[in-house]
């Protein structure tokens, strides 16, 4: 009983330890004509949480969130704002209580985000790395 114990208790702090390295890279993507070559870290984090809405060259900034729930998206939040989905819930509830932000509106999936950005001149979106292609540019990649 004992040595069963023991062998489950391994397996499961081996899944532990894998689970960071199976997660994705995201990409923080913008429209293609956007003339930012690239973005930090802290500028998305203040763009998606309502703080700025301009990009640092001055054009507008309107970011797009996958939708709630989603592993990208809690990911995202968590390597840029340090932030879990509960965190986030309650600092939007902040925010829209005190009227000085609202959320970005979210669409579906990757795909979603992609086409959105593709389609906005302004657009600021995330999406898994695997997913970028032609249509949208990359300002920064979050490991």
């Amino acid at each position: 009983m004992k040595t069963w114990i023991h062998s489950l208790l391994a397996a499961f702090l081996v899944t532990l330890m894998a689970a960071p390295a199976v997660q994705a890279e995201i990409a923080v993507i913008a429209n293609s004509a956007n003339a930012e070559a690239s973005l930090s870290a802290k500028q998305v984090k203040k763009i998606f949480l309502g703080k700025k809405n301009a990009f640092p060259g001055g054009g507008a900034a309107k970011p797009v969130d996958q939708k709630e729930g989603g592993t990208i998206r809690n990911a995202f939040y968590q390597k840029v704002a340090n932030k879990n989905p509960d965190a986030m819930k309650g600092y939007w509830t902040k925010m829209i209580f005190s009227g000085k932000a609202s959320p970005p509106n979210a669409v579906e999936d990757d795909a979603a985000v992609k086409a959105w950005v593709a389609s906005h001149k302004e657009g600021i979106g995330y999406v898994d790395k695997s997913a970028v292609d032609g249509s949208v540019k990359v300002l920064l990649t979050l490991p």
